[in-house]
């Protein structure tokens, strides 16, 4: 009776269409084409008479009309819809009794009875074993969220899949088995999958969160990490100022043997031994400060195991061990990563002597500046004075 079949396909669009709640993402007009598809697939492949071919195909149809009127007992609902739908259009009662029966078969955890209810619910959980299950598995963790059903996350959602793959569900039908478990076989694995990645991945963020619970907080490594960057910079820059120093004081002192000293021979040019005797003292006084300031000062360079094990010696100051053999320096950088206080003291020292060497060098630095400066300003008054009161002019008029 292909007339009853079409009108009741309109009719389950017009209902499904117009009447059903729109939060039902899985459970809507798509789910039913999808169910009715693969009721035809099957039936395509069962020996069955006409009559039992279209009891099935009605109550695919028919099967979740029940779901516009609420998502309680939606089955017996489908069954309501269905009597008052198939009288209405002059079906046989027997028959209807037949496709109320197969509806309520649909029914979560029901055993079917016979092959045309393994046909049915084969047809309604076919999505397990399709591609698509993944998004289709998706829409309906959504829908039972916003049905205000159950919340879960994707984590519980993804367990009771898998609970169900394993223990609940099973298709009943020859071609189901030979077509649609592999793909419900490869789905499973892909949810262990999943799910073992993410326990994989929880497992990392655990050792981490560990890992930073043991170590130090981070605060304190980049206090460390910090200073001691601080403590390098500025000993770049007080090597840079000595430099500049250096350099300017050589150029003077280049500059005085070739243009004046070499001039001071001449009687006439004696007012200005002086001048230029404080000008070079104070040159050679900077330079040679310059000097200390970025002089390095290296230590023994050796150490012994007593001295590891007693926590004395600074391991990371390259002066303390550029005379050791490499196997004991190996031995000892072990035994001081084993103990996190000694790590940790060890560089707690290190930025101490850093700072003490950056005091020294500041304070040459300071003084070198400072020397350099009343250098320069005596120089050039002596220079003034020897210029204005002993200049040739001067000379020149004092009387025979």
């Amino acid at each position: 009776m292909p007339d009853i079949i079409s009108t009741t396909e309109e009719f389950v669009t017009q209902l499904l269409t117009n009447e059903l709640d729109p939060n039902f993402l899985y459970h809507n007009l798509r789910h039913t084409q999808r169910v009715v598809k693969n009721t035809k697939e099957l039936l395509d492949n069962c020996n069955l008479k006409d009559k039992e071919k279209e009891t099935i195909h009605l109550a695919a149809w028919l099967h979740d009309t029940g779901y516009t009127t609420g998502i309680n007992e939606h089955e017996a609902a489908s069954c309501e819809i269905a009597r008052k739908f198939l009288s209405k259009q002059g079906y046989e009662n027997e028959g209807i009794q037949d496709i109320c029966t197969l509806i309520m078969a649909t029914k979560r955890q029901h055993e079917p009875k016979n092959l045309a209810e393994e046909i049915i619910r084969d047809a309604d959980a076919s999505h397990l074993g399709q591609s698509s299950y993944l998004e289709t598995s998706e829409m309906l963790r959504e829908e039972l969220s916003l049905l205000g059903v159950a919340d879960l996350s994707p984590k519980q959602w993804r367990n009771a899949n898998i609970k169900m793959f394993q223990t609940e569900h099973r298709f009943y039908t020859d071609y189901a088995l030979n077509t649609w478990q592999k793909g419900k076989d490869k789905n499973l694995k892909k949810l262990i999958k999943n799910r073992k990645k993410r326990r994989k991945t929880l497992k990392k963020e655990e050792l981490k969160v560990q890992l930073k619970n043991k170590s130090p907080e981070r605060g304190i490594q980049t206090m460390y990490r910090v200073t001691m960057r601080n403590h390098l910079k500025l000993s770049d820059i007080a090597d840079t100022k000595a430099n500049i120093l250096l350099s300017v004081n050589a150029i003077i002192i280049s500059l005085l043997l070739t243009n004046l000293i070499p001039k001071l021979d001449n009687p006439s040019n004696d007012y200005l031994i002086v001048p230029t005797g404080i000008f070079v003292l104070f040159s050679i006084t900077s330079m040679i400060m310059s000097v200390l300031a970025t002089r390095p000062n290296v230590t023994s360079g050796e150490f012994n195991k007593e001295d590891v094990k007693d926590k004395k010696v600074n391991l990371l100051f390259f002066g303390n061990f550029h005379k050791m053999k490499l196997t004991d320096y190996e031995w000892a950088i072990e035994e001081m990563i084993k103990d996190q206080s000694y790590l940790y003291s060890t560089l707690t020292k290190d930025l101490y002597f850093l700072g003490v060497v950056l005091n020294k060098k500041y304070n040459l630095l300071r003084w070198t500046y400072t020397i350099f400066m009343i250098g320069m300003i005596l120089s050039v008054i002596s220079f003034f004075v020897a210029l204005q009161f002993y200049g040739p002019e001067r000379v020149l008029s004092i009387p025979t």
